[in-house]
């Protein structure tokens, strides 16, 4: 490869939640996670959702190249950073039509979620969410005072997350929803929702007149042969009823330098959205995360992103293929994008007469930090990272086999 995806950087000390939270906790005294290490063991992050590896070199070259200049006062975007993110929609995602006045800055993307349900609910109103569900839309909107109804995802005969039609009916019109969250793809599940789902979930919200937020921030990273279909594609209808938010903070391992971006088609949607980010300043473009994404989209961040997304199908297939042959008690459903595994472990902690409590703590003992499930509504589960070196994938599921899995 021409990029490097093997190195193990220690990133201990660098600002990194992933780590550093954690750290903090143990040297308080409180452990990691309230549990402390066994002797022998180091940490491997595998809970807040970000990447362990090193990102294009174009974004630190692009960014250091302006910092040379010393002087960071007001500032407008420049136009190249319109047509960037203009042509990574076409040659990414097959966008043909957008223009420069759909596109919005937000501050992150679960902030572009909470601008769009200012813009669309009053306090009390009633949101549609499939379950399992992102934290960051539990905590931020609850706490916001909006009140989300939950579609529980369903496992079909083969083992794949999908929607259910008729549930999600049934509570857009009993409960008088108008106003819906579309997670494509689905984290924490990694569903890549096909064109034919995504166009049945669009007509049950046009037929009761439902504005959609799409939260697409995956979208770049999808496993194997799985591709995004943007959902304001699938219709004409859907283009004009949705919010997209985007960002190359996922894909770009960028989130602590905070930029996303809307778009949207809809002129009177459009218009409310910039209304409601004029409210207050804290909706303002960074200089800095400007710059990043003018270098995550040049050239080399097509090939560095087709490159890592083969890093990340080895490790999802790895992961997979692991728990498939060794755990038969541990459930997972493949992923199709993200880098997220969803651990089901109910049938496993039944047999063994464990709590997901107990699970958990055991993999913390051993340095795998990972994430307790039950806050994205999976009552038995454990969310994995698994944007890792590989040879970090391997030696998280060597000492989960060892300690926790398949205690002797």
């Amino acid at each position: 490869m021409k990029y490097d995806f093997t190195s193990i950087i220690d990133r201990e000390g660098m600002d990194a939640m992933a780590v550093d939270s954690p750290l903090a906790a143990r040297e308080s005294g409180e452990g990691y996670f309230g549990v402390s290490l066994k002797e022998g063991f180091d940490a491997i992050p595998m809970w807040v959702a970000d990447m362990n590896f090193a990102t294009v070199p174009t974004i630190p070259a692009r960014m250091a190249e302006r910092i040379a200049h010393p002087l960071y006062g007001y500032f407008k975007p420049r136009d190249e950073y319109y047509d960037a993110i203009i042509k990574w929609q076409e040659k990414r995602n097959g966008v043909v039509d957008l223009t420069r006045d759909c596109i919005g800055y937000e501050n992150g993307v679960l902030g572009g979620v909470m601008s769009a349900a200012g813009v669309l609910c009053s306090k009390g109103d009633k949101i549609l969410v499939h379950s399992p569900t992102y934290v960051g839309f539990t905590f931020s909107l609850g706490s916001a005072g909006y009140k989300l109804v939950h579609s529980p995802l369903t496992l079909d005969e083969q083992n794949i997350w999908r929607m259910d039609y008729g549930d999600m009916e049934r509570k857009l019109r009993d409960e008088d929803i108008h106003v819906a969250i579309l997670c494509s793809p689905h984290n924490p599940t990694g569903r890549a929702w096909e064109r034919w789902e995504l166009e049945r979930a669009m007509e049950l919200f046009r037929k009761y007149d439902v504005t959609v937020i799409s939260d697409e921030i995956w979208s770049d990273l999808y496993l194997g042969d799985h591709h995004h279909i943007p959902t304001q594609s699938v219709s004409e209808d859907a283009k004009m009823r949705t919010i997209a938010l985007y960002a190359p903070s996922k894909t770009f391992n960028l989130a602590g330098l905070i930029g996303s971006y809307h778009i949207v088609y809809n002129p009177r949607l459009r218009s409310r959205m910039r209304k409601e980010a004029s409210l207050s300043h804290y909706n303002s473009m960074n200089l800095m995360s400007m710059y990043a994404l003018l270098g995550a989209y040049e050239p080399e961040g097509y090939e560095w992103v087709d490159e890592l997304k083969t890093v990340l199908t080895k490790n999802a297939d790895f992961a997979c293929d692991f728990i498939e042959q060794h755990w038969p008690d541990v459930h997972v459903s493949r992923p199709q994008a993200t880098y997220m595994l969803f651990l089901d472990c109910e049938a496993y902690c039944k047999a063994h007469d464990l709590t997901l409590d107990d699970v958990q703590r055991a993999g913390l003992e051993v340095g795998v930090l990972w994430q307790d499930g039950r806050a994205f509504h999976g009552p038995w589960h454990i969310r994995m990272n698994l944007a890792l070196p590989f040879s970090r994938v391997q030696e998280a599921f060597e000492r989960l086999d060892q300690y926790v899995f398949n205690q002797k």
